[in-house]
């Protein structure tokens, strides 16, 4: 029986890796194992990334709804309070949206939560 080497799929193997450490600084970029390191902790720091991205939108759009609650008589926490009382489901992204875009509709939006919380 004849003896198979792995020679094409360690080096495809291998190419795919420099070639996603194309860029890095210094030996990162030429020396295999050293971009495959970069390339697995690079990896990493997407994944978490990923995470965090949701994390930061989601206090950027309440930080939004916050001030434009304030600029209404309101504070966040009881605006939300209301508009779950009110039966108004819209998602934070939507309401950032929506006091950015048009103001009279968010005074609209508090007007029926103060109302919900009488």
């Amino acid at each position: 029986m004849a003896r198979i080497k792995g020679a094409t799929m360690t080096r495809k193997r291998r190419n795919k890796v420099m070639k996603m450490a194309k860029g890095y600084y210094g030996s990162k970029s030429s020396l295999f194992k050293t971009a495959k390191q970069a390339v697995m902790k690079s990896g990493q720091y997407a994944y978490v990334g990923r995470k965090q991205k949701k994390r930061d939108f989601r206090r950027l759009w309440i930080t939004r709804i916050s001030a434009a609650c304030k600029m209404n008589g309101m504070n966040y926490s009881s605006f939300m309070n209301g508009l779950n009382k009110a039966g108004i489901e819209l998602n934070r992204k939507m309401l950032s949206e929506i006091a950015i875009a048009d103001p009279a509709a968010f005074t609209a939006l508090t007007e029926k939560a103060k109302a919900a919380l009488k």
